[in-house]
């Protein structure tokens, strides 16, 4: 309070007066928290001064200013500072003889402060204004923090108790409220009584003192008591309702915990299950790496196969153009020996003309004959020369055939090494991708170099193609030769025979290694279909989980619902209780009302 003092003191100087001295030394001697300033006399300057320090005092709970002989202005000035205090909860005002501009400044203070619980008015002239007494009890219906109100000794008329009245059905925070010792009279008692029913939260009403006759004071008492009662009864089933609260606000944080936890079990599920998919989508990528690689061979050695068919079929295509080439051979042959065996007969027939004629040229015939002979022996050596050249075309045809296959086997060495390699990169997957793309690019500059080598021996084979056609040609042209011709291809035609076996041995051996690769391919789709089954079964198991996890959950909500139908009850017979509790209200009020009307003193009443 040091700092209240100082602040008190400041303020009267401004204002251009003294501080007083009793209040000064009250102040310094009251504790923490309350203010006592009662049977002292406060001026206007102090009351001003107080009101200011009312507006900023933030630990005030009680104020006591009774017998301060307050005037209207200086309790107007105080009660203004009180307006905007939140704090103070205990104001007593006891015999300051307020009146009208009291009771309006009281009004604006009920309006306004929404912290005083308890108010002492006692021996004040509050009911003498009745139109500021009014506007006191339109304030007080509309607060809702009073619970006490001391009014004795206020001059309150049966106008006044008619205002209260009013006040009372509206108010529902007001518990205690002090009348003694006022004018209230017989009808202000009927006003009050009639206001009760419909007040839940009066339970302690005092009349004495004011001229009531018995039977409302008895009637009043038994209205009391009904709310006393009830009061009782919502503070039990408020507490309770904070029970079953707290209970169901328990079983709530379970509720949550437990779905906390089944949550946090299915995210560890659901975490474990994408790892598990993830390993799973990584073996499945990997197993699709090898399965594209292994398509790759397999399309390289379909390309392989392709192309030893091509060439089988070529080398068929070249048997039948060599068995046509022998048939137009013997056809040319026969139109040839027709020929000679017609000419042989033109010669017979001429023979007898040509005989001298052959005897004059005789001479010149064995002379064409020496040179028919030189003619001879050139072409035998142009045959045993074709024959060399063909006999070294077979030779290269024969070479460039074995370097292919010696190429065919190194490329499926290759191969038989890049499968070991893959199936080494498939076990060290992660380590070794960066040099897992150093080796494709080496093997495409492989292929490449073979695609190359492929290219200059189908270019060779082709040269050599072009010159056996050459050879053909030239051989076709030798008619007497055909006998020699048909020996050639025979042997050719059993090279052939024996490049076809070799050929359909490669192949073979190619389907083999085909079936070979198709199997373990097989084997790796199984064992691909083994991992989605296992996915398939962590799906089901999840699946299982949710709808246990679904299950525990309507579990809970049966659990909430029939708390929430307890509550139902609960509340339904509370219900019940003030409907009955009402009922009796009303009867009582009937009763009262029925006593009142047929007693002797409604009949002496209007004498008096």
């Amino acid at each position: 309070m040091e700092e209240f003092r100082h602040s008190y003191s400041r303020l009267c100087k401004e204002s251009g007066a003294e501080p007083q001295e009793t209040v000064l030394q009250q102040l310094q001697e009251l504790p923490r928290g309350r203010l006592d300033l009662a049977t002292h006399s406060l001026t206007v300057d102090t009351c001003r001064a107080l009101g200011k320090l009312l507006q900023k005092e933030a630990l005030l709970t009680e104020l006591i200013l009774s017998d301060c002989m307050l005037s209207e202005e200086g309790a107007t000035l105080l009660l203004q500072g009180l307006c905007a205090h939140t704090v103070v909860r205990f104001l007593d005002l006891k015999g300051n003889n307020l009146q009208a501009a009291g009771a309006e400044a009281l009004g604006q203070l009920l309006r306004q402060n929404k912290s005083i619980q308890s108010l002492t008015l006692e021996w004040n002239n509050l009911g003498t204004w009745e139109d500021a007494f009014a506007t006191f009890c339109g304030a007080l219906a509309g607060n809702g923090t009073l619970q006490q109100l001391d009014l004795r000794n206020n001059q309150i008329s049966h106008k006044g108790a008619e205002e209260l009245a009013l006040a009372l059905t509206c108010n529902a925070s007001l518990q205690q409220l002090d009348l003694r010792w006022n004018s209230i009279g017989l009808l202000g008692g009927r006003a009050l009584v009639n206001s009760l029913p419909r007040n839940r939260t009066l339970w302690r009403l005092e009349l004495a003192g004011n001229n009531v006759p018995g039977d409302i004071l008895r009637a009043v008492e038994q209205a009391m008591d009904h709310n006393q009662e009830r009061q009782t009864t919502s503070r039990e089933n408020q507490a309770r309702t904070h029970v079953l609260s707290k209970e169901v606000k328990h079983l709530r944080e379970e509720k949550s915990r437990q779905f906390l936890d089944l949550m946090e079990t299915i995210d560890k599920q659901r975490k474990e299950m994408a790892r598990s998919s993830r390993a799973s989508a990584a073996c499945v990528g990997q197993l699709q790496e090898a399965l594209n690689e292994r398509h790759s061979i397999i399309n390289a050695l379909k390309a392989k196969l392709q192309m030893a068919e091509a060439a089988l079929a070529l080398s068929e295509q070249k048997a039948q153009g060599l068995g046509e080439l022998l048939a137009t051979a013997e056809q040319e042959q026969q139109s040839l020996a027709q020929r000679q065996a017609k000419e042989h007969r033109m010669e017979q027939q001429e023979a007898a003309e040509r005989e001298s004629k052959l005897l004059r040229d005789l001479s010149a015939a064995n002379e064409k004959n020496l040179l028919l002979r030189n003619q001879v022996d050139e072409l035998e050596r142009k045959v045993r020369a074709q024959q060399e050249q063909l006999f070294l075309a077979r030779q290269e045809l024969s070479n460039t055939t074995a370097a292919l296959k010696m190429r065919a086997n190194q490329a499926e060495e290759r191969l038989e090494l890049e499968k070991k390699r893959s199936r080494q990169s498939l076990e060290d997957l992660e380590q070794l991708r960066a040099k897992e793309r150093q080796h494709l690019a080496h093997l495409e500059e492989k292929l490449r170099l073979q695609a190359q080598a492929r290219d200059e021996a189908q270019s060779a084979c082709l040269q050599q193609r072009q010159t056996v056609a050459e050879a053909q040609a030239r051989a076709s042209q030798l008619g007497l030769q055909v006998e020699g011709l048909r020996r050639r291809l025979e042997e050719l035609q059993q090279e052939l025979s024996n490049k076809d076996q070799e050929k359909v041995a490669e192949v073979t051996r190619v389907r083999v290694e085909l079936r070979e690769q198709n199997g373990r391919l097989q084997a790796e789709l199984t064992a691909q279909e083994a991992l989605k089954e296992k996915v398939a079964a962590l799906e089901r198991r999840l699946k299982v989980i949710a709808g246990d996890h679904r299950e525990a959950l309507l579990d809970r909500e049966s659990e909430n619902a029939s708390l929430r139908e307890k509550l139902r009850l609960k509340e339904a017979e509370i219900a019940r209780i003030r409907e009955e509790e009402a009922q009796r209200a009303g009867f009582l009020q009937n009763a009262v009302l029925a006593y009142v009307q047929g007693s002797p003193l409604r009949a002496i009443s209007p004498q008096k």
